[in-house]
């Protein structure tokens, strides 16, 4: 299963953005979803991980700020960004795991999308 990260791009601090990301293909059942973040220098971060029917977990610099929910459908998720700040400048990956329709398991990273929050 590919991942495709789309909504990324340049934003002033305080504004909003909201990332999505598409399976290339219709999924049985989705067991994880999230995404993380690679600031300059850093290592790979989580920002948001949810499992469905349950409570989404946050990074601490993200919390009341980010929201991750599903996208409106059986393959997709979104990250919505609130107040932005110069410290959420990152390249943003999706992550999925789940069943396929094909009754296979799998855990798939996006490539990446870049976000910077600067004035």
């Amino acid at each position: 299963v590919q991942l495709e990260e789309s909504g990324g791009g340049l934003v002033r601090p305080g504004g909003s953005l909201r990332l999505s990301c598409a399976a290339s293909r219709s999924i049985r059942r989705v067991e994880r979803m999230g995404w993380y973040r690679e600031r300059p220098g850093k290592q790979r971060e989580l920002v948001a991980t949810m499992a469905p029917g349950n409570t989404p977990d946050y990074g601490d610099d993200v919390k009341g700020r980010f929201a991750i929910s599903r996208d409106g459908s059986d393959r997709s998720t979104a990250l919505q960004m609130n107040n932005l700040r110069p410290d959420d400048t990152a390249i943003y990956y999706c992550y999925l795991a789940g069943i396929t329709n094909q009754i296979r398991g799998f855990a798939s990273w996006g490539q990446g999308i870049q976000v910077t929050v600067s004035s």
